[in-house]
């Protein structure tokens, strides 16, 4: 964490899950006065540059800057992105030796490594991040590419610990893991809305009921993740014979809810796979 507090933070994309990055390690001591971030549109950089964040609608400045950069733009852009650095730069050697943490979905560590090529020492981890970083409630794992240093791990690790789990995974794994906890996130929002609206629908108020959605499923989790129990043992301890749960649980059934969960992490993932390979 010391290290953080030194060097320079860049992100070539400053969209929804770079600031989640960003207000991570914000969090935690790291100044906005070491961030840099590019972006296409001075106005959608200009919530950054009002919290002291250094930016650029050339991504050079960024590469030249920053010790560790994360690559956070659209996996169909990377190569423009990546292009503007050059571009941009006087000359390559400026972004010798650059860490680049890429959080983008689908694209693998060779066709990154690739693109980077140019760059004289760079080294490339792929992360998979979600959104509740900004929570400090993150969900993440990551894979290093095949330049990248011990210590260049173990420093992704801590980033990505800031706020929440992370794991080392295989990055045959990494795709999986963006339907299931990349994705998830939107997913579990949809089912707090139904929830939502289901409490409306018998007479509760908007906000006490999505309050009280939101709280059962935050208090959910924690019973999954605290008491190591089986989550088909925790359904059964709420369920008594002939009692009201079971009786909504059997309506979850018959709509197809356990299916449809699992059919839209499939289908995310799958997504993920084909935008990789996507020019």
């Amino acid at each position: 964490m010391d290290y953080l507090k030194q060097c320079n933070i860049g992100f070539i994309g400053g969209g929804n899950m770079g600031t989640a990055i960003c207000e991570a390690l914000v969090r935690k001591g790291v100044r906005y006065s070491q961030i840099y971030v590019s972006g296409p549109h001075e106005d959608k950089l200009e919530s950054w540059k009002k919290k002291g964040a250094h930016v650029s609608i050339g991504n050079g400045k960024v590469a030249e800057e920053a010790d560790i950069i994360f690559l956070a733009v659209k996996p169909h852009i990377l190569a423009a992105a990546v292009a503007n650095i050059y571009d941009t730069l006087d000359t390559p050697s400026k972004a010798a030796n650059k860490l680049f943490v890429s959080i983008l979905a689908g694209v693998k560590l060779e066709s990154l490594e690739n693109i980077l090529s140019r760059l004289e020492g760079s080294r490339v981890i792929r992360v998979m991040p979600n959104t509740p970083m900004m929570v400090g409630e993150g969900c993440s794992v990551y894979c290093p590419g095949q330049q990248a240093t011990d210590f260049d791990t173990v420093l992704v690790k801590t980033i990505l610990e800031l706020s929440g789990i992370c794991q080392l995974v295989p990055e045959s794994m990494i795709d999986a893991v963006g339907g299931l906890a990349g994705s998830g996130p939107a997913f579990i929002y949809l089912i707090i809305e139904a929830m939502s609206d289901g409490g409306v629908k018998m007479g509760i108020p908007r906000t006490m009921a999505t309050s009280f959605a939101a709280q059962t499923v935050l208090g959910a989790a924690r019973m999954v993740l605290e008491t190591e129990k089986h989550t088909g043992v925790l359904k059964d301890e709420v369920c008594s014979p002939g009692g009201t749960t079971i009786t909504g649980i059997h309506a979850l059934e018959t709509g197809g809810v356990r299916v449809a969960i699992m059919n839209a992490i499939e289908a995310a993932t799958k997504k993920s796979e084909e935008l990789g390979h996507k020019k």
